[in-house]
Order: C-alpha cells, then structure tokens, then sequence
C-alpha cells in the first residue's frame, strides 16, 4: 500500500507540478502564519536569525507561486531551482542559529531584548531595529518534540529542498 502511494506521488510530480508548487506556496504561507502566531499571540521575540529565515521563506512561497503560475516548463525549472536555493539559504541560516542555541557563545552576538534596545538608543534607532528582530538568537523559548524552532525551521527548508529536487527530477523536458 506505502508502495503504491509513493509510485502514485512520483508520477503525480510530472503530471501536476504546478499544483504541487501551489501547495508549496500554500505551505510556506502557513509556516510564516505559525511565526506571527508565535510572536504576536505566545508573545515571543523573533531574533535577527529568525527575520532572516521569514524573508528566506516568503522568497520560496513567492519562487514557487510564480513556478505554480506559469505555464512554460522552462520557467518553471528556473522557479524550482530558485526554490531550492532560497531553501537552501534558509537551511544554512537555521543550522547557524541551532548552532548557537547548542553553543551559546560568552558574549551576545546576535540580539537584544526590546526594553534593553529602548533604553540604550533613541527611538529614531528602535524602530528600524524592531524590524531586524529584537530578541536572543541562542535562547529556546518554545520547544515541540524536544526541538526549537530553529530546529523545526530547518527541518522544514531541508524538506522544502527535497521536494524541490524530486520536481526537478521529474519535470517534462521542454
């Protein structure tokens, strides 16, 4: 039964791909909707990792909405491998901040908490700040399955590469 279901996926990826590039799309979209849910309703700060990763990602839903909006194979290649490598960088901006999440360095390198940004600068600095990401890099503050978000994040590029590679494995020849 698993067999068939995977025979029946892989052949699904040549006749559909603008379909599956629409769920993609659909799936980042969801994945950054769970990253505002996280800061404006649990109330945790993204840190200048996690704003990194959230272009990273709105890049992939943009690449493969366009990959899923065009009709020539050709365009829709360069769509997929533009996907595969914003993934890519997202992935390698995840293991950074896993990295330091494991291997907190002496001294902070990559944040600072909100208040601590108030009051050492002006506000005209503040807001431009606030967009970079306020908090700390190497702190956990959620966990799922004992793995942070750093953790899931890259998790969730390295599987949006995978998929980009079998699309590209299986595209129609022009």
């Amino acid at each position: 039964m698993f067999l068939t279901f995977c025979k029946n996926l892989w052949s699904s990826l040549a006749r559909h791909p603008r379909r599956w590039l629409a769920l993609l799309a659909l799936a980042c979209l969801a994945l950054l909707g769970f990253g505002l849910y996280l800061q404006h309703v649990l109330g945790l700060q993204p840190c200048p990792l996690c704003i990194v990763q959230r272009y990273a990602l709105i890049g992939v839903a943009l690449a493969a909405a366009s990959g899923a909006a065009v009709r020539g194979p050709t365009v829709r290649a360069v769509c997929v491998v533009l996907t595969a490598v914003l993934a890519s960088f997202g992935a390698a901006v995840a293991a950074r901040q896993s990295w330091l999440q494991w291997y907190p360095p002496e001294v902070l390198i990559c944040g600072r908490d909100f208040f601590g940004m108030i009051e050492a600068f002006p506000l005209r600095r503040v807001i431009p700040m606030l967009f970079r990401g306020t908090g700390d890099c190497t702190k956990i503050d959620w966990t799922f399955l004992g793995l942070s978000i750093a953790n899931w994040s890259f998790l969730s590029f390295v599987a949006i590469v995978s998929f980009a590679l079998l699309l590209w494995l299986r595209r129609k020849p022009a």
